[in-house]
């Protein structure tokens, strides 16, 4: 087998990442997330004289798995999180075996080092009403320049924080109270309604973003991070802020996205009565998926299926 170098078995690798992004195996976020960490590793490498695939051996790919990094400030992180440090190896074992697929090499670096330890998971939040009400109220921070309030507004609205990441001001239809969004990986495109709230900050931050931007392509409204990874992960950190100042997340209980779309998506169904309607409004394309989303257990006789 002839010996192939780190930067010719990545760009082979990221070709195939990219074509299972396409086909929906993968989603964009990841495949994004899982090239930056392989380039990284090839630069890492060249800098300890290492520039062929087959000679990454299990201990430099320890170092670079524990390598001081920086975080979305870049300000430096001397000792890397777990949960850093956990994607790092998964990107690096998911390079190793698409290149081992193509026949690019037989390393597997990683085969015999330990485990990653997690923490204990903390307990989820079923949100109320109430809970809401003290997230919009901490959201409002800093009107109208902050994006926290833009940012539960979509939520609310039912986006996801992949298409909350994309969404310009130009998606914004406020006489109209609704949002566009093209959907994302695993979700369709379609709009969004906006309530009172939702529309009253959103007029807020497509006022201060049009009044401060600069000209040209309509700014989005809460990220301005460079790369969909990036972008992603700037919304959820917003809303981690705005969990934590409303006293919701503490160390015992973990408040995310998610448990807005959880809150939206029981809305839905107590006034609707159909999961059919959960699924269209938060773009799904499985009934399961919007059933678990609502916390309804209906397939108990094999009920199921897909929204037309």
């Amino acid at each position: 087998m002839a010996r192939t170098k780190i930067k010719n078995a990545l760009l082979s690798v990221a070709r195939i990442w990219r074509q299972r992004a396409a086909s929906g195996e993968l989603s964009l976020e990841t495949v994004v997330l899982y090239t930056q960490i392989a380039e990284r590793l090839q630069r890492f490498a060249e800098a300890q004289g290492v520039t062929y695939l087959d000679d990454v051996s299990a201990q430099l790919a320890t170092y670079f798995i524990d390598a001081p990094g920086h975080d979305r400030h870049q300000r430096l992180i001397l000792n890397p999180a777990d949960g850093t440090r956990r994607q790092r190896r998964s990107a690096l074992e998911a390079l190793f075996a698409e290149a081992r697929a193509l026949g690019l090499t037989k390393a597997a670096p990683l085969v015999d080092l330990p485990p990653i330890p997690r923490s204990p998971r903390k307990q989820g939040a079923e949100l109320t009403d109430s809970d809401v009400q003290l997230l919009r109220f901490h959201a409002e921070r800093g009107m109208p320049a902050t994006r926290h309030a833009a940012l539960l507004a979509l939520l609310l609205a039912g986006l996801h924080t992949a298409e909350i990441a994309a969404a310009t001001t130009d998606d914004l239809d406020l006489t109209e109270a609704e949002i566009w969004t093209d959907g994302a990986t695993r979700t369709r495109s379609r709009c969004c309604l906006l309530d009172e709230w939702g529309v009253r900050v959103l007029w807020l931050r497509h006022s201060h973003l049009v009044r401060s931007g600069p000209t040209g392509a309509p700014p989005r409204l809460v990220t301005m991070a460079s790369s969909a990874y990036r972008s992603q992960a700037s919304v959820c950190s917003g809303f981690g802020d705005i969990a934590r100042r409303s006293g919701l997340a503490t160390h015992e209980r973990r408040v995310e996205p998610k448990d807005v779309t959880r809150y939206v998506a029981r809305r839905i169904f107590s006034e609707t009565g159909q999961l059919s309607e959960v699924a269209r409004r938060l773009g799904l394309s499985s009934l399961d998926s919007a059933a678990a989303l609502a916390g309804h257990q209906w397939n108990a006789e094999g009920e199921g299926g897909e929204v037309a």
